[in-house]
């Protein structure tokens, strides 16, 4: 199977993306143990991350288009509101957890939560129903979390 350039691209950058996701719980971590709170941390950290997107904005020369954000349902504006949730509850869970146990529980929580939004085709996504080898792959996460929670 041979993947497309576009295809490649977005597989690599989502495994980048995954690999940083990993960073960021124990540097969140370390920033709410300074700032005594994650919510203090996930608060700075979004501050930084947006000083970041609004410099790459900038140089891309993408402004964003506002006059068609005005036909979008109210929850596509909820992503940061998601995003808040993931940095604190990383920031927190990091140093009770551990990197790896909060990853995967992470994960797991994606994966349930995904099969559920392409059954349904939720929130624009094609509808993909459940299947079998589907729910058995989120079971082996599952099983996967449990293997890296034993000592």
């Amino acid at each position: 199977m041979t993947l497309s350039n576009a295809t490649a691209f977005a597989v690599a950058a989502v495994i980048v993306g995954g690999a940083f996701t990993a960073l960021q719980g124990p540097t969140n971590a370390r920033l709410a143990g300074a700032v005594a709170s994650p919510v203090n941390a996930a608060l700075i950290s979004f501050a930084v991350g947006t000083l970041v997107l609004a410099a790459l904005a900038a140089v891309l020369r993408t402004p964003p288009d506002m006059e068609a954000t005005r036909a979008l349902p109210f929850w596509a504006w909820l992503g940061g509101a998601y995003g808040a949730v993931f940095v604190v509850a990383a920031a927190f869970a990091v140093p009770r957890l551990g990197v790896a146990s909060t990853i995967t529980l992470m994960i797991a929580g994606q994966l349930a939560l995904s099969l559920v939004l392409d059954h349904f085709g939720w929130l624009g996504v094609p509808r993909q129903p459940l299947s079998l080898t589907r729910v058995a792959g989120v079971a082996l996460v599952l099983a996967g979390v449990l293997l890296v929670r034993r000592p």
